[in-house]
C-alpha cells in the first residue's frame, strides 16, 4: 500500500509542477529522496500523462491551427510555433551531444529556484511598466525557443517559467497570451523529449511495475489537467509573483535542509 501511495504522490507532484513555473524536475528530485527513486520509464510515463492533459486542454486551439492554417493569423502563429520548436530541438540535440546531464543532487535545484524566484519578481516589475501587448512576434518565437532549453541544462529553472518570461520580456506582455504560446511550444518539444527518453529505456522494462506506471500516468494527467485549468484562470487577473515567493521560500528551505544533512 505504501508503494502505491508513493506512486500517487509522485504523480500528483508531476501533475502540479510540470506546467506551473516552479520546476517539475526539481520537485521530483527532491521527492524521490523521501519517497524512493523510480525508473526512468516511470518518469517518462508520468510526464506523458501531463502532456496528454495539456493536449486535451488546448485541443480546440491545436485543431484550429492545423486545419485552418489557410487563415493568415493561424498560419503566422503556426509558423512561429514551428520555428520556436525547431530552435529548441536543435539546441537540445547539441546539449545532448555535449554530454549535459541533469544532476542528482539538490544544491543546483535550490540555487535555480532562488535565482528564478528573484528573476520573476524583477521581470514582473519590468513588464508592469510596459504597455499590454498580445501579438506573438518573431522576437517572441526566437527567445522562447532559445530559453526553453534552460530547464534541460539547469534543473530547478522550470521550462514553463523560462518560456513564459522569455515571451513577456520579448514583448508579449499579456500573461494569458504568453502562457498559451509557451504551453503550445512545449507540447511537441515535450513529446520529442519523452519519445527520446522512451527510446533510451526501452530495453530496461523487464522488471517494471506496470500497474504503478499506469497509476502514475493517470494521476499525473488528471492533476495536470486541474492545475493548468486553474493557472489559466489565475493569470487572467494575477501576476506570477506568488510563484516567485514560493520558489524563494523553497530554495531557502532546501539550502537549510542541505546544511542539516536532511537531503543530499
Amino acid at each position: 500500500m505504501s508503494e502505491i501511495l508513493n506512486t500517487v504522490y509522485l504523480g500528483i507532484i508531476e501533475g502540479i509542477t510540470e506546467f506551473l513555473p516552479i520546476s517539475s524536475t526539481g520537485h521530483l528530485l527532491i521527492a524521490e529522496q523521501f519517497l524512493g527513486e523510480r525508473s526512468e520509464l516511470f518518469n517518462v510515463a508520468i510526464q506523458a500523462g501531463a502532456i496528454l492533459a495539456i493536449v486535451l486542454i488546448y485541443q480546440r486551439r491545436l485543431l484550429e491551427l492545423l486545419f485552418k492554417s489557410n487563415e493568415p493569423a493561424n498560419r503566422d502563429y503556426l509558423l512561429k510555433l514551428t520555428v520556436a520548436v525547431l530552435i529548441t530541438l536543435v539546441l537540445g540535440f547539441v546539449a545532448t551531444k555535449m554530454g549535459f546531464k541533469l544532476p542528482e543532487t539538490v544544491l543546483p535545484v535550490a540555487i535555480a529556484l532562488l535565482v528564478g524566484g528573484v528573476a520573476i519578481l524583477v521581470i514582473e516589475a519590468y513588464v508592469a511598466r510596459k504597455p499590454t501587448a498580445s501579438e506573438v512576434t518573431w522576437s517572441v518565437a526566437i527567445w522562447v525557443g532559445l530559453c526553453q532549453i534552460l530547464a534541460a541544462i539547469f534543473p530547478g529553472t522550470s521550462r514553463s517559467a523560462a518560456t513564459i518570461f522569455a515571451a513577456m520580456l520579448a514583448g508579449l506582455t499579456l500573461r494569458p497570451a504568453a502562457t498559451e504560446f509557451a504551453f503550445l511550444v512545449g507540447i511537441p518539444t515535450m513529446f520529442a523529449a519523452t519519445a527520446y527518453e522512451l527510446l533510451k529505456v526501452r530495453h530496461e522494462s523487464g522488471h517494471e511495475d506496470w500497474s504503478g506506471l499506469a497509476i502514475g500516468f493517470v494521476v499525473s494527467g488528471v492533476v495536470a489537467f486541474i492545475a493548468v485549468k486553474w493557472l489559466l484562470r489565475y493569470v487572467q487577473s494575477h501576476r506570477f509573483t506568488l510563484f516567485a515567493w514560493y520558489r524563494i521560500i523553497l530554495g531557502v528551505a532546501l539550502l537549510a535542509m542541505l546544511h542539516q544533512g536532511l537531503v543530499r
